[in-house]
């Protein structure tokens, strides 16, 4: 009798699915909004305009810095960003890849084209992923159209350094 209802009991829960296989019901920015530290990035988001861009059914990834990296962005330059929405759009587009890329994935890849048509560099020290110089501190944050990895610094496009 024991033997059967350990049997049952193994059955039930292979049966019931785990939040890690179900697939995620909300998009990017949901997922962001969800998360205290992205509160920063959701609010750029919405200043620039990228909330339907970030939220349609077109699988992205995106490389998303915590509040904690922008708070190490200089006062002036958020200021200059937070005054010109085109700039701001730029930024934030560096910090996103068409398609899903997951942490398995860039760990084999020297690197990826972003939204704005520049790339970003991964590699690998030890066991830390970096994309550009900024470290990625929690990967695969699935979303129901990609995934999401915090990162500790902002992007930089190129042309803007």
């Amino acid at each position: 009798m024991k033997r059967m209802l350990a049997v049952i009991a193994a059955i039930a829960v292979l049966a019931v699915p785990t939040a890690a296989s179900a697939a995620p019901s909300k998009n990017i920015v949901e997922t962001a909004a969800g998360a205290p530290q992205f509160s920063t990035l959701v609010s750029l988001v919405e200043r620039a305009g990228l909330v339907n861009a970030l939220s349609g059914k077109r699988q992205l990834t995106v490389f998303a810095p915590t509040n904690a990296a922008f708070d190490k962005v200089p006062k002036k330059t958020l200021n200059t960003l937070l005054e010109d929405r085109r700039l701001l759009r730029r930024v934030l587009l560096y910090h996103v890849v068409a398609g899903k890329v997951a942490a398995k994935q860039v760990v084999r890849r020297k690197g990826a084209k972003t939204l704005t048509g520049a790339r970003v560099h991964f590699r690998v020290k030890g066991m830390r992923v970096y994309v550009n110089d900024a470290r990625v501190i929690t990967p695969d944050i699935r979303a129901s159209n990609g995934i999401v990895h915090a990162i500790n610094r902002v992007l930089i496009p190129p042309s803007l350094r």
